[in-house]
């Protein structure tokens, strides 16, 4: 009998094609519940996830010992408890690369979107509160020939970095070690994060989230930022202390924000919700039809590699 393989969502086409040959189900277009997910995964050689589900030993055994392979169809994997899974000898994978322009795109139009007030004067002109142009009507700070600060550079904070070049942008960025041959690409120089916070006009967050960047950015962080900076998180919610962030916001200590991701997504903070000065996207740095289509086949390309006896082609563990 062809080996079982669960896939948690509803996926483009592009990720069950590669499944043809295996006994696949998907679970639901919503999240699946915890309990739904480990009864659905009993016995199956592979599970496909996306970042609304977490992996964690209970799921992994309810699975047993036949699963073989978790695809993440991200390039997050916090969502998966990795250490747990390498200990029971199956295969952890993400879908790294293949979003790193596209997830750039939606974080570059967060920035623009934030400083330039899109978000309060679209609800004004829906609202039919707009009665005549201003001279000082929602005016924002400039976005070209500014200082960006970006923290995390890797694929998509590099991606970021390149189109901030065809703005004139000064390019700063903090990461683990320097990175010169991506400094020397897009002219960026390292800083310490500290030093990066108070030189940028805007910062945009591009590391995964580890314990050591949970809260990365907080109170104290905020405020070391001028009153005019910007702050744009594409990564994941937690990175940010969304409450430091609400007050920051509320008090002007910090012009604008833009987010697509939060610390307990779908749920935002509700203070947040009520701020003028914060755009506010429901998780869409990756939802091109091209990238999710290329994500979805990836994702699925691994489950397909191991479950036949290959390689994963993008393992983040064994």
């Amino acid at each position: 009998m062809p080996e079982k393989v669960i896939v948690a969502r509803e996926i483009p086409e592009a990720g069950l094609r590669p499944l043809e040959a295996f006994d696949v189900t998907v679970l639901s277009e919503r999240p699946p519940g915890r309990e739904a997910l480990m009864e659905a995964a009993r016995g199956a050689g592979g599970l496909l996830t996306t970042v609304t589900e977490k992996v964690d030993a209970g799921v992994l055994d309810a699975a047993g010992e036949g699963l073989k392979v978790v695809a993440n169809m991200a390039v997050g994997y916090d969502n998966v408890d990795v250490e747990a899974a390498t200990g029971r000898g199956v295969v952890v994978t993400n879908t790294p690369g293949v979003l790193d322009e596209t997830t750039a795109d939606v974080a570059f139009m967060l920035l623009l979107a934030a400083a330039r007030r899109l978000g309060e004067g679209e609800r004004l002109v829906r609202a039919g509160e707009w009665e005549a142009w201003g001279p000082k009507m929602l005016t924002g700070p400039d976005v070209w020939g500014k200082r960006l600060g970006i923290v995390g550079f890797g694929g998509i904070g590099q991606a970021v970095a390149r189109r901030a070049r065809g703005f004139g942008m000064q390019v700063a960025y903090t990461a683990r070690s320097p990175k010169e041959d991506a400094e020397h690409e897009v002219g960026a120089r390292h800083l310490e994060l500290d030093d990066l916070l108070r030189q940028s006009d805007f910062v945009s967050l591009h590391t995964p989230l580890t314990e050591e960047t949970r809260h990365l950015i907080g109170a104290r962080e905020l405020d070391l930022m001028p009153e005019t900076a910007v702050l744009v998180n594409t990564s994941r919610g937690p990175i940010v202390d969304e409450a430091a962030l609400a007050d920051a916001l509320s008090e002007r200590r910090i012009f604008a924000a833009g987010l697509d991701v939060y610390e307990e997504e779908p749920r935002v903070y509700p203070k947040l919700l009520g701020l003028e000065n914060v755009v506010l996207a429901p998780h869409i740095g990756s939802a091109s039809i091209e990238t999710r289509d290329k994500m979805a086949g990836m994702a699925a390309e691994n489950v397909r590699a191991v479950l036949s006896g290959e390689p994963a082609q993008n393992p983040v563990n064994l």
